[in-house]
């Protein structure tokens, strides 16, 4: 596809980076159906890794293959399929050059319980170029006691990845003794995640939908003397996407929990009139049939596609 001005102007805002960078941030933002746009929809498959395969996979017995998730982000017209190295060395030959791929570099499982999270490093930069991968992914747990080890660990990545022209997507999940369960979705920490990432050379920004609530004292102090809005989605979306560079940095969503279609569309709707550029959905697309999962992430696109 022919790159419109919308795209130009977001690869404007990485003008320090190499042409490889630029040149697959292109190519994610020219791929699927909302090509040219400057919007996104991402297929994102580590929950099994993550979660495990029966919580993950049993409610559509079709994605324990891994070339379902592939085949999926294909026919639904998603700009990019993201996965742990073995779901994606699993299919990567068969689907070649026919989804931009996003190489998930640490996981973690949900075997063990811990105050202080922090992801193991599962695969390498080596391996995104072997596999072909426009993009590395990478989990920070901001809140976390790690969470300067992960600092650490994706400064070192990340420029190793740009060195070979392959741009960085990071996950950043407010968890651990930090913050408490609801203040991981909160406003204050919501922005403060999105802008660490960016801080962290991100060039791609994955945050959770913000709540209308506030987690830290000193923060809810001056969000309420500067009036800063907080009641709908869009508001905090909104402050979102201005916490991440002023909007130079782009920063798309996490679907969440499991959740009806309606509820779904309505938070896509508050993410798109807030300046979101996208969504990135698993769980909510993945474990429905096959034809509810295309016709959710369509209506999806649908919503972002609107002017």
């Amino acid at each position: 596809m022919a790159m419109t001005d919308r795209c130009k102007q977001i690869l404007s805002w990485y003008a320090g980076e190499n042409p490889g960078v630029l040149s697959n941030l292109a190519r994610l933002l020219t791929t699927g159906t909302l090509a040219g746009t400057g919007k996104f929809v991402i297929l994102p498959v580590d929950q099994g890794f993550e979660h495990g395969p029966a919580r993950s996979f049993a409610p559509n017995p079709e994605g324990y293959d891994p070339d379902y998730h592939f085949q999926l982000a294909i026919d639904a017209g998603c700009n990019a399929y993201a996965a742990p190295l073995g779901f994606l060395e699993a299919g990567a030959a068969k689907f070649a050059g026919q989804i931009p791929l996003i190489l998930k570099l640490n996981n973690s499982d949900s075997l063990a319980k811990m105050d202080q999270p922090c992801s193991a490093v599962t695969g390498s930069v080596a391996d995104a170029l072997r596999l072909g991968a426009s993009a590395i992914g990478f989990t920070i747990y901001p809140g976390s006691g790690a969470r300067n080890e992960q600092y650490e660990q994706i400064r070192e990545l990340r420029e190793e990845a740009r060195s070979v022209g392959i741009p960085t997507v990071i996950w950043s999940y407010p968890r651990g003794a930090g913050v408490s369960k609801d203040g991981e979705t909160s406003l204050d920490v919501a922005a403060y995640a999105a802008q660490i990432a960016a801080q962290l050379g991100a060039h791609i920004i994955k945050v959770k939908p913000p709540t209308d609530r506030l987690e830290q004292d000193a923060a809810k102090k001056v969000y309420e003397k500067y009036g800063i809005p907080t009641k709908t989605m869009a508001d905090r979306v909104r402050h979102v996407i201005q916490s991440a560079f002023g909007g130079k940095r782009i920063t798309i969503f996490s679907g969440g929990e499991a959740k009806g279609t309606d509820d779904i569309l309505a938070e896509v709707k508050g993410i798109h009139e807030g300046g979101g550029f996208g969504s990135i959905m698993g769980r909510n697309a993945f474990q429905r049939p096959r034809k509810e999962a295309l016709e959710l992430l369509k209506a999806v696109m649908k919503v972002y596609a609107a002017g």
